[in-house]
């Protein structure tokens, strides 16, 4: 049988506020070492913006690094029409050409799929 103890609600609010504010402190923590070890990156306002606002993530990224839809084509081995299309959204692209670009652009599938 489990004990149980009873608290004031003020005392219970103020535990769980503080428990809330420690889970976003060590969420802070582990953001803070991904930024340092290389293992994630900030993405300028500019971008995120256009990301939250439906433009393609395939040309979000494309921009972001700098690259031309021959280039990305080239450096993925996936046709430059290809990457037009997806970008446009005529079409989505399998998992296999996603995985491709993605790994192109030094980013995870699931920053390319909508």
């Amino acid at each position: 049988m489990s004990e149980m103890v009873t608290i004031p609600r003020e005392e219970y609010d103020r535990l769980r506020a503080t428990a809330e504010d420690l889970a976003d402190l060590k969420a802070y923590d582990r953001a803070k070492a991904d930024l340092a070890a290389g293992e994630d990156e900030l993405i300028p306002a500019e971008y995120v913006n256009r990301l939250l606002n439906g433009e393609s993530a395939l040309r979000v990224y494309r921009d972001l690094r700098g690259l031309t839809q021959a280039a990305l084509a080239k450096e993925a081995a996936v046709s430059r029409v290809t990457i037009a299309e997806i970008e446009t959204g005529r079409k989505q692209g399998s998992v296999t050409t996603l995985r491709a670009l993605a790994h192109a652009l030094g980013v995870m599938l699931d920053d390319l799929a909508e």
